[in-house]
Order: C-alpha cells, then structure tokens, then sequence
C-alpha cells in the first residue's frame, strides 16, 4: 500500500487542528465514510474475542466507529484518538446515537501520545484511516504495541483523495486549484508535500505487527459538484485561507466545471481503490 499521495512536514502540536479544526462540520458533512465491506472485513478480523477494545487513531469525525459500531457489536469500549478537539466534538454528536450502552472516551493527542489510563488495557483492534501519512510512524507503531492485546489486528486503511484520483474531472479540477495556488500540492501553510520513500508495508515490516495481509475494495463513488466543493475545504491542499480573499472566486469556478463535467443527472463519479492493510503480531490470531 503506497503513502497517500500527501506526505508532509510533521506539524506543530496544535497542527492538524489547524488543518483540519476550522473545517470539522465539512469534514463531518462532507468526508466519504468507511464502506461497509470495509466494516464487515474488521468486524471478522476480531471474530474470536468476546469484548473489542477499538482503538481508533487519527479519529476526525468517528468514521470508523460509526461504521464498525452497526457491525461489530462486541465493541464494549471505543478509544478516539486525535489532536483535533473540534474534529472529535463532531465525533461526540455522529457517534452518540450508536453507542448504546458501549464507553466512548476521547483523547484530545496526537496518536504517539496516547496512553491508556484504564487498567489493563487491551486494544484487540486498532484502526487508522486516512491518517497515517499524518503521524510519526514509528513511534505510533511503538505505542500501539505497548497498548496492544496479545492477538490485537491493526489495520491501516485508506483511499487517496480526489487530487490523487485520476478522471477527466479531477483533472481539471486539480488543474484549476494548481492555476490558483501554484503546481505543488499544498499541506495547509507547511508548503508542499514530499515524495515519501516508504510503504505502510516497509513501516510494518520493522514493527510488531510484522504479519500482514492486503484487502482491496473497488466501487463507484458518486459526488454532487457541491458536495466536491464542501469536501474541498476539508483538504489540506484546497481549505478555504489558502485563497485568501479569492476563495469565493476559486469556488464559483470550480462549481462551474464540476457542474460542465457531471452526468445528465447531475452527478460525478468517482472510481474508488479503498485498501486495507490488516497487521498483527507473528503467529496472532484474532
């Protein structure tokens, strides 16, 4: 599985707030979720352990467990890691309804500094998506064996994102973005990202959960020109402050040829590769 086509700086403490704080409702109204393919496969990598500890990082706005909650009822407790405390205000609200009489506990860190303060802690299943490339690898992947159940899945998921994906429209429109703020992909105010030089798979291979296996899922994914354009000021690359005071004019324009690119009924489509990394110790079984 290749690093999202983002690889930054590692940000500041307050970072990703900044990156993505301003913009928690969007990301909440307007991220793709988990697919539920994706939710069956976790639930059945902890099929032998009678209450799951899910353990969540890099949460934003409690995808994951809004999709693994409906799937995997033996979720007793869910862990949401994220330095984000608006990201995980909206994860409050999404994931109340789910809960049930499940514990839900939030932790305002980045995904390196977790530490469990509950008495033998035991994640049997650690989950981060679409947020790895965002976090110091190593020292996430130290900490997930310390906190780890001895048979524990961890699974490292992702999509890439509408600048990554190649179509007739997502060209375009990371064309116009470029003609706006210059050929590099932005990283919020960090500047631009770098080629990374390793794989999710070369980052598990030097680490406990050395035992991995790949699960792709393909499927199209349909978006409204305006739902690409609130899902835009979600992203490190295209969110609002970089435009300044030509972001009005930026989104008209954008509107404007997303409308010109969409099918008779108003449509775009999206051609999604949603891979899973599953991880565990040698010799684990869930």
């Amino acid at each position: 599985m290749n690093t999202p086509a983002d690889h930054p700086p590692t940000p500041a403490p307050d970072g990703e707030d900044l990156l993505f704080g301003a913009a928690a409702d969007e990301y909440a109204r307007f991220r793709p979720g988990v697919p539920e393919q994706v939710a069956w496969l976790l639930a059945d990598a902890v099929k032998g352990v009678p209450d799951v500890t899910l353990l969540d990082l890099g949460a934003g706005t409690g995808q994951v467990a809004a999709a693994l909650l409906p799937a995997l009822p033996r979720i007793t407790h869910v862990d949401l890691v994220d330095p984000s405390r608006a990201q995980l205000r909206e994860a409050v609200v999404t994931l109340h309804p789910l809960l049930g009489n499940r514990a839900l506990s939030c932790h305002e860190v980045p995904a390196d500094q977790f530490n469990p303060q509950r008495p033998h802690y035991g994640a049997a299943l650690i989950t981060c998506c679409r947020a790895f490339h965002w976090m110091n690898r190593p020292a996430v992947l130290a900490m997930a064996t310390r906190v780890a159940a001895p048979h524990a899945t961890l699974a490292l998921m992702g999509d890439g994102s509408l600048w990554t994906h190649e179509a007739d429209w997502t060209g375009a429109l990371k064309g116009l973005i470029q003609s706006y703020l210059g050929p590099g992909r932005r990283v919020g105010s960090c500047g631009t990202y770098n080629q990374p030089s390793r794989r999710y798979e070369d980052d598990l291979a030097d680490s406990a959960f050395s035992d991995v296996s790949q699960h792709l899922f393909r499927f199209p994914r349909a978006w409204t020109p305006q739902q690409v354009i609130g899902y835009l000021r979600t992203t490190s690359f295209a969110r609002a402050d970089l435009f300044a005071e030509r972001h009005a004019e930026f989104e008209a324009e954008a509107l404007h040829l997303l409308e010109g690119h969409a099918d008779e009924n108003g449509r775009l489509t999206e051609q999604v590769e949603f891979t899973v990394l599953l991880a565990r110790r040698p010799g684990g079984t869930a």
